[in-house]
C-alpha cells in the first residue's frame, strides 16, 4: 500500500479518535462545554485540510506532523495525569473501557501518523526543480 494512503487513513482515525476523546471529556465534565472548547474545530479543520487537500506537499506533512504530536501528547496527559492516571476516576466509571481504548486508539494512530509524516518529509526532494 502506498505510504501517503496508509498517512491519509492514519491521520483521518486520529482525528476521529481526537473527536471521540474530547467529546468523552465533555460528557464526563473533565473539560468545560462552552464555547472554549470550539478551539478545537479549526485545529481539527487544519488538520483535516493537511491530510487531504495538501497530501504528498511539504506542507500538508508538516502539518501532519505537528498536529499528530499534538495528538500524541493527549493520551501521554492522560495517563500521567487527570483521568487514568494516579488518583484518576476513570477507572471506577462507566465507560472507562471506551475512554482507555480511544486515548490508546489514538496515540497508536497518531504515532503512526508521525513516523509515516517524517518518512514522507525525507523523501521530498529539498529543492524545487526549477
Amino acid at each position: 500500500m502506498k505510504h501517503s494512503v496508509m498517512l491519509t487513513i492514519a491521520s483521518l482515525l486520529s482525528i476521529l479518535f481526537f473527536t471521540f476523546h474530547l467529546t468523552d471529556d465533555i460528557v464526563r465534565g473533565m473539560e468545560p462545554g462552552g464555547v472554549s472548547n470550539l478551539t478545537a474545530v479549526p485545529i481539527l479543520v487544519v488538520w483535516l485540510y493537511g491530510t487531504l487537500v495538501l497530501a504528498e506537499r511539504r506542507s500538508g506533512y508538516i502539518i501532519v506532523l505537528l498536529a499528530s504530536l499534538l495528538g500524541l501528547g493527549v493520551p501521554v496527559i492522560h495517563f500521567m495525569g487527570k483521568g487514568v492516571g494516579v488518583g484518576g476516576n476513570i477507572g471506577k466509571s462507566s465507560g472507562a473501557f471506551f475512554f482507555v481504548w480511544t486515548l490508546i486508539a489514538m496515540g497508536v494512530t497518531a504515532l503512526f501518523s508521525v513516523i509515516l509524516s517524517v518518512r514522507g518529509l525525507w523523501s521530498l526532494p529539498w529543492r524545487r526543480p526549477r
